[in-house]
């Protein structure tokens, strides 16, 4: 292995517990104050400290390393290696008090994403991969289902709203139709179920990179498929399919309206 890559990876499995568990302090007062960011998301001070932890143990470490967060933005590195960091992945569940959060941190290479992070602190779960090694929560390594039909398969989606409001409606419902099942296990908590193999499908609309640069290599490495709706592996697209591999397929022609065929049973 890489001897620069894995420095970076146990840094990063450290670093982003550290940033979990100040969040955790902020999920668990009595009060916290949200504000709204111009393009009228949430964000409280826990995103904000978490994440200037987060730049602070790896730049220090790394000086020379790229970092993009959600909270501070784009700061240019010039070794290959950045970082791309959302602090609190569900911040409109982190402030309900809902505890399906994560702190997400991604590592990209020249372009690549090599290794991803999820650390949930109320569950107290990490997910983490690292390229060619497996995906893994905790120790335990990961592996996607084998489910190799649509009807009995299990989808998972973030919220309808972003499909209303992209105008994808009528193509989500057709794989609602098709499928066995569906919850909506909305940010990152869909993708890690998908590799783990506990759900079959995930579709989520709206993202940005932050919100699936960590995502990428445990759903990759634990024999999945992660893409955009039109079939290419990046992370600078909202419209994003994550799947167990088998299934990929058949979602990717329903998500772009080729499909033909009967629907599913239509258990919700």
């Amino acid at each position: 292995m890489n001897p620069a890559w894995r420095a970076r990876y146990e840094l990063a499995l450290t670093a982003t517990r550290q940033a979990g568990q100040l969040a955790r302090r902020y999920f668990t007062a009595t009060t916290l104050d949200v504000e709204q960011k111009t393009d009228r998301t949430p964000v409280t001070i826990a995103d904000r400290e978490a994440e200037a932890l987060l730049r602070g143990v790896i730049l220090d470490a790394f000086p020379d390393d790229g970092f993009l967060g959600e909270e501070s933005g784009d700061q240019p590195g010039t070794s290959g290696y950045r970082w791309i960091i959302d602090p609190i992945d569900g911040t409109k569940s982190f402030i309900r008090r809902i505890p399906l959060w994560a702190t997400l941190v991604g590592l990209e290479y020249k372009g690549e994403i090599i290794a991803g992070i999820v650390y949930m602190p109320e569950m107290d779960r990490l997910y983490h991969a690292l390229r060619g090694e497996g995906a893994y929560l905790q120790d335990r390594k990961l592996r996607v289902s084998a489910v190799e039909q649509l009807d009995h398969a299990l989808l998972c989606y973030s919220s309808m709203r972003w499909f209303l409001e992209a105008g994808k409606e009528a193509v989500f419902l057709e794989l609602v139709r098709r499928t066995d099942r569906q919850r909506g296990y909305g940010d990152f908590y869909g993708f890690v179920l998908v590799a783990e193999g506990a759900a079959d499908l995930m579709v989520d609309h709206g993202l940005s990179p932050w919100d699936i640069a960590a995502l990428v290599p445990i759903v990759a490495e634990a024999g999945g498929q992660i893409t955009d709706w039109q079939g290419q592996t990046t992370i600078h697209s909202s419209a994003v399919l994550a799947s167990n591999g088998r299934l990929h397929p058949a979602a990717l022609a329903v998500l772009q309206g080729n499909s033909t065929g009967s629907s599913a049973n239509g258990h919700f």
